[in-house]
């Protein structure tokens, strides 16, 4: 599997090929506010230069709700990882964090609904109404929170003028 480099805002972003079928990124990125807005650019740019069928304005708030969550809910300074992988099927992305506790109630509704005056508490809503599939794993350092988004049908897609 060749792995290329390349300089990246935030750090070293490598770029993957698995397979002829599936196409992955990958990029470290501060434990700070400022990985947000790197992570939804890096989704945008991965499903554009592909011309990808995965909806990218849903993969890029989507992305950016895993990331903040890791930034805001971990602690130290170690770099979250962002990873992207690009299928015939759709599109998967992950955010590794260095914290083993699995995130709220990411893969099962919690019952409360979030308060409409607060600006907190609709990440894990947005992710599990918005993704085809979602959840958690451990990871050596600590967990890895993922989504899903199944590929748009060509007629479904809009249409470039």
């Amino acid at each position: 599997m060749p792995i290329t480099g390349t300089c990246a805002m935030n750090g070293l972003a490598l770029h993957e090929r698995p397979s002829d079928a599936a196409s992955s990124w990958r990029i470290a990125l501060p434990h700070s506010a400022a990985a947000v807005p790197v992570a939804r650019a890096l989704v945008r740019t991965a499903l554009a230069e592909l011309e990808h069928a995965a909806d990218s304005d849903t993969a890029e708030l989507l992305t950016a709700e895993l990331v903040a969550n890791a930034v805001e809910h971990t602690t130290g300074d170690d770099p979250i990882e962002l990873v992207v992988e690009l299928r015939p099927t759709g599109c998967q992305v992950e955010v590794h964090d260095p914290d083993p506790v699995p995130p709220g109630d990411l893969t099962r509704p919690c019952g409360e609904t979030p308060d409409p005056w607060q600006e907190h508490g609709r990440g894990l809503l947005l992710i599990r109404a918005l993704s085809s599939s979602c959840g958690h794993r451990p990871t050596d350092r600590g967990k890895a929170v993922w989504f899903r988004l199944a590929a748009v049908p060509p007629q479904w897609r809009p249409r470039h003028v």
